[in-house]
C-alpha cells in the first residue's frame, strides 16, 4: 500500500440541493510546520486528484486534509476471493 495525504480544495455541485455529483478536487497537503506533512512532501511534492461523487452520503470537505492509500486492485480481489465472487 502507498499513502499520500492530500487536501480537499475545492467542490463542484451540480443540483441545487447537493444531493446530484458533486465533482472534488485534491492536491498534496503541506504545512512547513507540521512535520507529517514535510515527510509526506518528499515523496508527494505534487499531483492533483479529480473525483466524481454521486452518492450523497459521500463528502468531502474543502480546506480538510485526507489520506489516500493507494491498494494494488489483485490483492484486494485475492483476500476477498475465499469469500465468492462479487454478485
Amino acid at each position: 500500500m502507498t499513502r499520500a495525504k492530500f487536501h480537499c480544495t475545492s467542490v463542484e455541485t451540480y443540483s441545487t440541493d447537493l444531493t446530484g455529483p458533486r465533482v472534488y478536487r485534491f492536491q498534496p497537503q503541506y504545512d512547513a510546520s507540521i512535520p507529517e506533512d514535510q515527510r509526506y512532501a518528499r515523496y508527494t511534492p505534487s499531483g492533483e486528484l479529480r473525483i466524481t461523487v454521486d452518492n450523497p452520503a459521500v463528502s468531502f470537505e474543502p480546506g480538510r486534509a485526507y489520506y489516500l492509500d493507494f491498494t494494488p486492485a489483485d490483492s484486494v480481489e485475492r483476500t476477498s476471493s475465499s469469500q465468492g465472487a462479487p454478485q
